[in-house]
């Protein structure tokens, strides 16, 4: 029995998340059908971090465990020929059985895409979350500092999370403007169900002006969800990096979005 990890795009529209499901349509589910038709025996998958219906992955990493003796390009072209197009796999490698995709992170980094301007996008409809007013880039900064360090971000955490302990680090959490597109970048050991989005909730309402940068602060003391701005929508979120020590050799990002046009963050 061997490990084979992968890395796996995905357009989370009309997809109920990673995580699998008895009657919804589910990320996880697809890539263990398509690789246990390679596999011809049955695949389970773990993944870096579950993402919630409508999320996009850049650079999603999984691993799973299998008999079957298969070239790396084998498990990714089979695979690929099995999925949808919203799917694909862009790499498998074999890794020692102490490799584990989640517990073996050493941190993770979510982009979330703001388009602002005043009128809406129909190619970034399900891409990036449209904002009308203008929003202050320097104001959600200012916010976004408050909230990096280790700290209970019980006040950024969906009611049904099930985490253990709402203690993370958030590594770094940046602002960056480019015309009319605003990203937020933040790198943290782990996150809490819905904290991205609704961190991004938050700097939307500062950005807008209509609260102090100093909530952030606030909302964080508070440890309470309920006091925190309105969550943000799913489709401008983007799983977009998991980092594993060195010793697994695992490959490089993709450069489906060319970082040499985007703001260095």
């Amino acid at each position: 029995m061997g490990r084979i990890a992968v890395g796996i795009e995905y357009d989370g529209t009309g997809f109920h998340g990673w995580q699998e499901q008895a009657h919804s349509r589910s990320i996880q589910q697809a890539v263990q059908e398509a690789l246990t038709r390679v596999a011809d025996s049955e695949v389970v998958l773990t993944c870096a971090g579950r993402t919630d219906a409508g999320v996009h992955a850049r650079a999603q990493v999984a691993h799973f465990d299998s008999a079957a003796i298969r070239e790396p390009r084998s498990w990714v072209l089979g695979a690929n020929c099995e999925l949808p197009p919203q799917i694909n796999l862009r790499w498998a490698q074999s890794v020692p059985e102490q490799f584990h995709a989640r517990f073996g992170a050493l941190r993770r980094s979510y982009r979330y895409f703001i388009l602002n301007r005043p009128v809406r996008s129909g190619l970034a409809a399900q891409r990036a979350w449209c904002v009308y007013p203008p929003l202050d880039a320097v104001a959600m900064q200012t916010a976004a500092d408050f909230l990096v360090g280790e700290h209970d971000f019980s006040g950024f955490r969906a009611s049904e999370c099930q985490a253990r302990t709402p203690v993370r680090r958030v590594e770094s959490l940046r602002v960056v403007r480019s015309g009319e597109w605003l990203q937020i970048a933040v790198t943290a050991n782990a996150f809490l169900q819905h904290m991205v989005r609704n961190i991004a909730g938050l700097l939307v309402t500062v950005g807008r002006g209509d609260a102090p940068p100093t909530r952030a602060q606030e909302q964080l003391a508070s440890r309470e969800r309920r006091l925190g701005a309105a969550t943000a929508p799913a489709h401008g979120l983007y799983f977009w990096h998991v980092e594993y020590p060195r010793e697994f050799g695992l490959p490089d990002d993709s450069a489906i979005i060319d970082t040499a046009t985007l703001p260095q963050v």
